[in-house]
């Protein structure tokens, strides 16, 4: 983990990985795979350096790198999801988190707001609680301004820039899971997926893309879910609009399949994954036009 010496100042906020010629039609995006924290952060947690990463999506960014070298800009942020998280709307703040009046646009009410992984979130996905004490609005809005809009800005550039030289734009919004994160029962029953598939129950983006990157990483011997436990969040939702040639596809990889969790370590296996990623979306920019019309087809 990065210490960052510039006091909560994480800059650039963002890497933008082009290529020399974008060759497909697809944009790769990591918003959770950030691991620099600043100190001021992890002086105001309450949890040490190893358990504030459990929201941290570790080394998804380079597993997709090699999908990249392929032709497919691949952006993502440096900087943490417990810090502040893009895959949110820009204001969904838990009240009982800050010292002051939220402002009335802000979003209070959402179910991620509840579950304490709003937009600054209050707990890692562990459901542990992050702050020693109640933040300033003033900190959630410079986060906001500092962090989530760039990365939203560079995130619609490149998805615009896609859709002016190709015609269609495919979104693959790349994460990770625990392999805790089905309910016991169904982990007993041997129900483990190795990646979750979300299209926001068919919504997001074209069926028949779906349905490819299911059959690919099936034939490739991993275990497939669709939609649940994830079905996307914000950004397959922001950005997928299939009927105006917007896919966007979220991917959840199972981390027991390629790291330590418990010592946030690679694993071999993590090459072989990242060439099957990496397969997949290259079959996944030669599909047929037919296949990406819209969802409601």
């Amino acid at each position: 983990m990065q210490i960052d010496p510039s006091h909560s100042l994480i800059d650039p906020p963002v890497d933008a990985r082009l290529p020399d010629v974008q060759t497909m039609p697809v944009v790769l995006a990591s918003p959770h795979s950030g691991s620099t924290y600043p100190p001021e952060f992890l002086a105001a947690s309450r949890l040490d350096r190893h358990a504030i990463r459990k929201s941290e999506d570790s080394f998804v960014d380079e597993i997709f790198m090699p999908a990249s070298d392929r032709g497919a800009p691949l952006l993502r942020a440096l900087f943490p999801r417990a810090y502040c998280d893009v895959n949110r709307e820009p204001y969904e703040l838990d009240p009982k988190m800050f010292s002051d009046a939220l402002p009335a646009h802000a979003n209070t009410s959402s179910l991620r707001v509840a579950g304490g992984l709003g937009t600054i979130a209050r707990v890692v996905s562990s459901g542990e609680d992050i702050y020693h004490s109640k933040l300033s609005y003033a900190e959630a809005e410079r986060r906001i301004r500092r962090y989530y809009r760039p990365y939203h800005d560079a995130l619609s550039t490149m998805v615009q820039d896609t859709f002016a030289s190709f015609g269609v734009c495919i979104i693959i919004d790349c994460h990770s899971m625990p392999s805790q994160a089905l309910p016991t029962e169904r982990r007993r029953a041997g129900e483990r997926p190795d990646i979750v598939l979300g299209d926001r129950f068919g919504t997001s983006c074209a069926r028949g893309l779906s349905d490819l990157a299911h059959e690919f990483l099936s034939a490739r011997g991993y275990a497939v879910s669709r939609n649940a436990p994830y079905a996307g969040g914000f950004c397959t939702t922001h950005y997928g609009r299939p009927a105006a040639g917007l896919h966007a596809l979220q991917i959840e990889i199972n981390r027991a399949i390629y790291m330590d969790e418990a010592r946030y370590r690679r694993l071999p296996r993590m090459t072989r994954l990242a060439g099957d990623l990496a397969d997949m979306v290259e079959a996944l920019s030669r599909i047929e036009g037919w296949s990406m019309r819209s969802a409601a087809e």
